[in-house]
């Protein structure tokens, strides 16, 4: 049997798993409902029989298993600190305890957003750049950094988190803040503007819709989250000279509408460096955490030790995560 790798994402709403080869190709995947109201026993162990039925259809020699979970993560102890009003009693699950409990093999935690960079790092649109700055525009905006060609978490665990920082109007944000990018770039938070500029309540996707149909609310909507997308990259890259780009959540779907909106803001204002910014779209899209997490488990196999240290200085304004 063949050496494999697991990732699972565990989202508000489904869960992905994918079975990976050495090289990172996924070999089987499969998603399910997350029982979210449930608790973690009943979120994990969902998990694991979407896990078991993928081992079932290819026989492997399951080496570790990775898992991205939305919320503040303790990548040290496996286990979740913070979760979003989504989830019942994931706050404090041990989830890589349960998970290597019941399969025998390492397992290893990290928050969504890191597994969707690495898996976009590893195996996806910036495969081998050493400095790239990544951003999940969903429910909430996520953020962060790979440097020197590691994931870069800051003493505090929170580099990166380019959502919740404020300076983009005066707007109350989900975390208690006000004038976070979150405000104007979520997938929330763009049904919120246009609700406002029309009356009507909707989603992003909607929105979207609208403004492909040429709606003008709906393309202002899209204008200004694209707008602020693009000072967040250029203050990235003011603070910490990194120019490479990479967009994924369920907002990047309407990219047709968010990529030149940036592109012109970046236009009007370049980075200070003169280096232009390279922005480009999730290349895994919604596999992209799963592989991430595999990728993880992968590489502390290869290193002999389980990378990665506390988060538990991480801001609870990221439990939106990326869905």
């Amino acid at each position: 049997m063949r050496a494999r790798y697991a990732g699972i994402d565990i989202g508000g709403t489904t869960t992905q798993v994918v079975l990976c080869t050495d090289e990172l190709a996924v070999v089987d995947h499969m998603e399910v409902a997350t029982p979210a109201a449930d608790g973690g026993t009943a979120m994990v162990g969902a998990a694991l029989d979407a896990l078991r039925m993928l081992l079932g259809r290819v026989p492997s020699d399951l080496r570790g298993v990775g898992v991205g979970a939305a919320g503040v993560v303790d990548a040290s102890t496996g286990h979740v600190l913070v979760a979003s009003d989504s989830f019942t009693g994931w706050a404090g699950f041990p989830v890589t305890e349960t998970v290597e409990a019941a399969l025998g093999v390492p397992a290893f935690l990290d928050n969504d957003v890191n597994a969707f960079l690495r898996g976009e790092v590893s195996k996806g649109a910036v495969e081998g750049e050493p400095y790239v700055l990544g951003m999940t525009l969903g429910t909430g905006v996520g953020g962060a950094f790979w440097m020197g060609g590691e994931l870069f978490e800051g003493p505090h665990g929170a580099a990166g988190e380019i959502g919740h920082i404020p300076g983009f109007g005066d707007l109350p944000c989900t975390c208690g803040g006000r004038g976070h990018l979150e405000t104007l770039a979520s997938g929330r938070s763009i049904g919120a503007r246009y609700e406002e500029r029309t009356g009507r309540p909707t989603t992003a996707r909607d929105v979207a819709d609208a403004a492909d149909r040429g709606d003008p609310d709906a393309v202002a909507v899209f204008e200004a989250a694209g707008s602020a997308v693009a000072r967040a990259i250029l203050i990235t890259a003011g603070v910490v000279d990194v120019t490479t780009v990479v967009i994924g959540g369920g907002v990047s779907r309407a990219w047709s509408l968010l990529e030149p909106a940036i592109l012109r803001a970046l236009a009007a204002e370049p980075p200070v460096s003169g280096h232009p910014v390279r922005l480009v779209r999730s290349a895994l899209g919604s596999s992209a955490v799963a592989i991430g997490a595999a990728s993880r488990a992968r590489t502390a196999r290869a290193d002999g030790r389980r990378p990665d240290g506390p988060r538990s200085g991480r801001p609870a304004a990221t439990v939106q995560g990326q869905r």
